[in-house]
């Protein structure tokens, strides 16, 4: 492993905020409306600005934001807007990217799971390398968000999508395993794969939205 930080994952950071919590976490407001203005206004702001001058440094940021500020900055904006807007799609990229980070040798291993269980193209579309250890997840992930910011944005959601459909699969089947003997462990598996292939249909949906330029 090569010791330039810039061209290597960085080490199994657990991040300021659980994913699973911050899923459950409700974040009042006396003004619906006005948060639902602000979710919209800041996420179109952030992307027009950076995908029309894509600064390294500044797409860099963006990728680790939640290394620094943790995710509730993020959860007080988008955490409510609908799937199908772009402060959803958003909210749902940075959630993946920290599930993975917050222990990326289970996601790993859902992964490989999956890849074997599941039939089809997804582990493809997704580009994870074959096999796909803990540090590969954590460069995927990072490197689907990165592609929100200046590649294709429909073809970033695509790849997350692809990604938790695998995910998903991996942790049906690894479900399957302690369903016996274990079945509190089985239930908490089957419902991460019933969340992650809601937000596998909820990205696809945003992917076709901006592809009809109707994502806000």
């Amino acid at each position: 492993m090569t010791d330039d930080r810039r061209d290597s994952p960085r080490e199994y950071h657990r991040p300021v905020q659980r994913p699973a919590t911050t899923f459950d976490r409700r974040f009042g407001s006396t003004d619906p409306a006005e948060v639902s203005r602000a979710a919209h206004a800041t996420a179109s702001a952030l992307l027009t600005r950076v995908r029309d001058e894509p600064a390294d440094d500044v797409v860099e940021r963006l990728v680790t934001f939640t290394d620094t500020h943790g995710i509730d900055t993020l959860a007080e904006l988008w955490s409510h807007s609908p799937a199908s807007s772009l402060p959803g799609a958003l909210w749902r990229l940075y959630l993946l990217q920290l599930m993975v980070r917050d222990d990326p040798r289970t996601a790993a291993l859902l992964y490989e799971r999956g890849r074997a269980a599941r039939q089809g193209i997804d582990a493809v579309v997704a580009g994870a390398p074959t096999p796909a250890g803990p540090e590969e997840l954590m460069t995927l992930v990072d490197e689907i968000l990165r592609g929100v910011f200046v590649g294709d944005f429909a073809v970033a959601l695509d790849r997350a999508a692809s990604f938790c459909r695998v995910e998903a699969a991996g942790a049906a089947d690894l479900a399957d395993d302690y369903d016996a003997a274990e079945p509190e462990r089985a239930a908490a598996l089957t419902t991460r794969a019933l969340r992650l292939d809601t937000y596998a249909g909820e990205l696809t949906s945003s992917a076709a939205l901006w592809r009809r330029h109707s994502l806000t």
